[in-house]
């Protein structure tokens, strides 16, 4: 039996397109409405009546899923959030947050029609929650860029840019052995999104430029970014620049490197992704990259309504990355 999202698949639209078709809860532009009518008739496509039902209720309430992992660097959630929760109350809407790590939340909002649109952050490359969104009668949107989106809309800083801005800015400044500290381990073995993009940009630029690249993941407490900093060093003890991809050890990172008798940035150059704020308050300012959380909270909320009027079809969109200088990043003593 054909679903509505063989029906999406088979039209080229969301499945939230299809379901505004059947309802006439939005506007719809004739031609993509032709090729919704045109599957639903190849299929034979049966939409259930109590669905429809619920997918012409009106709640006012948006979803988010903001599931509280292990290693989730919890402020910069906080920072997500309150970019949705104060683009939806300009829009008169509430936000109904979610923080369960399974699929049975996002479940519990599309089978309950507690919410007209859902947003979902956290995004691993293939993400398990993705198939029951793709499928949903409901607009969705994602915080974060899997391999593959299955049509669903994304937002998110560009991180694979992210990775390349930064290696490229140290290799431009004559480094050419850098060292990547990330995210905590658990963050690696889920292959969230952000991180294997960064990692990505970052290897692809290195290997470019024929510079060497060392990555390691990092914890975030000051045992375990010292530990990993020494790790690194061992690896390759030629290193003259780091990326900090890691807000809570970076502060360790460079404390650390004190410790040993580095100085930043005449012996280890600095580079951190993180939020404005956080490169800013080290004891030195940061050359980073930033990561407007709050932004990226408030586009995602923009993208969710322009969906449920109908305004737009789906889409991705990625802020740009750009180094900010703030004086931890400089050539190295050898140019």
């Amino acid at each position: 039996m054909a679903t509505i999202g063989d029906v999406a698949q088979r039209a080229g639209v969301s499945a939230s397109t299809v379901s505004y078709v059947l309802s006439g809860r939005r506007t719809i532009s004739a031609p993509t409405k032709a090729r919704v009518q045109a599957a639903i008739t190849e299929l034979g496509y049966q939409p259930h009546a109590g669905a429809r039902a619920l997918a012409s209720s009106k709640t006012d309430i948006i979803a988010l899923v903001a599931p509280l992992r292990e290693a989730v660097e919890v402020n910069v959630i906080l920072q997500f959030v309150d970019g949705v929760v104060l683009a939806a109350r300009d829009s008169n809407y509430d936000v109904l947050l979610i923080t369960q790590d399974e699929t049975d939340g996002v479940d519990r909002v599309l089978q309950g029609s507690k919410a007209d649109a859902i947003i979902a952050m956290d995004i691993a490359e293939d993400d398990p929650r993705l198939n029951s969104l793709a499928q949903a009668t409901i607009p969705a949107v994602l915080i974060g860029r899997p391999h593959d989106s299955k049509g669903i809309s994304c937002v998110d800083l560009d991180f694979e840019q992210a990775g390349v801005a930064a290696v490229s800015h140290l290799i431009e400044l004559g480094h050419r052995n850098i060292g990547l500290l990330g995210a905590p381990v658990a963050v690696w073995e889920r292959h969230t999104s952000f991180l294997e993009r960064v990692l990505r940009g970052a290897h692809q630029t290195a290997d470019r430029n024929k510079a060497t690249l060392t990555a390691l993941p990092s914890p975030a407490d000051a045992p375990g970014a010292q530990e990993s900093l020494q790790q690194i060093l061992e690896i390759d003890p030629s290193i003259s620049a780091l990326v900090v991809h890691n807000e809570s050890a970076l502060p360790h990172v460079l404390s650390h490197l004190g410790n040993l008798g580095k100085k930043v940035p005449e012996d280890m150059a600095i580079v951190a992704l993180c939020p404005r704020a956080t490169a800013e308050n080290q004891l030195v300012p940061v050359t980073s990259i930033d990561l407007p959380a709050v932004d990226i909270g408030r586009a995602a909320v923009e993208l969710t309504l322009s969906l449920l009027d109908g305004s737009s079809q789906s889409q991705t969109r990625l802020l740009p990355a750009v180094v900010t200088k703030r004086g931890t990043s400089v050539p190295p003593k050898s140019t």
